[in-house]
């Protein structure tokens, strides 16, 4: 098993041709290593969800690779692609995404259920534990707050315990205070259970809780930041919308 849970090498992708060839990545090469919180910013257009979806093999590359562990996504058939976004990959999405006809946990052990896979009752108990959903598992979406929908989508994702959580703009409609505790989840992800997080974000305040920031701009990646706060990555962010 190596360290290195998610790599994207020399990655490319391009849409249209000829004079309307917009080129989204630009051969980017970027290390994910286990246990660690990335958070991948950039100014709009740079390419960060088009990053992310190619990393978690949610669309295909011009060009390039993507690891996940050791096994090649390029090398995947459609069958082979599913298996491993539902076994190893975990994601948590802007829009929550629940089944507004299921309960918190059947949305949480949908997955599982899916890949008929039945889930780990101790670690099942300590998500539910850690993200304080004990007393919210049999409601509907519709009877939970923003900020607790997302809490049982931080669950769902973590429930299969997947090599790589993936996180697209996973607070961007939540209030500060529900941000807050979404995105301390996904840190003690990090540090308690040991999860490859990756979010994109466009808010300073989310990146400060990741270990390090990578910024794209015009689909390339040109600079790295660890240990990031949340006036670092502004200034860092506004020196690039200025260029």
């Amino acid at each position: 098993m190596t360290d290195t849970a998610a790599r994207a090498t020399a990655l490319t992708k391009t849409y249209g041709s000829g004079d309307t060839q917009v080129h989204a990545l630009r051969e980017v090469s970027v290390t994910f290593d286990r246990g660690e919180f990335t958070a991948i910013m950039g100014p709009s257009g740079s390419g960060k969800s088009t990053l992310m979806h190619c990393l978690a093999g949610l669309d295909t590359a011009t060009s390039g690779t993507v690891t996940i562990g050791d096994t090649d996504l390029t090398d995947l058939d459609d069958k082979q692609m599913t298996a491993l976004r539902r076994d190893r990959i975990g994601f948590v999405f802007q829009s929550f995404n629940l089944v507004p006809t299921l309960t918190a946990l059947e949305n949480i052990t949908l997955p599982l259920d899916i890949a008929g896979r039945a889930a780990d009752q101790e670690w099942l108990d300590t998500v539910v534990d850690r993200l304080g959903l004990r007393d919210r598992l049999d409601h509907r979406p519709s009877e939970l707050s923003g900020g607790q929908q997302q809490r049982v989508a931080c669950a769902r994702a973590l429930a299969g315990r997947p090599d790589i959580v993936f996180g697209d703009e996973p607070t961007g409609n939540l209030d500060s205070r529900s941000s807050g505790e979404v995105l301390s989840i996904l840190r003690a992800a990090a540090d308690e259970f040991g999860q490859t997080v990756v979010i994109v974000t466009h808010d300073p305040r989310a990146a400060a809780y990741a270990d390090r920031v990578v910024f794209l701009a015009d689909g390339a990646a040109i600079d790295e930041l660890a240990n990031p706060t949340a006036e670092g990555v502004l200034d860092r962010m506004k020196q690039l919308e200025t260029v």
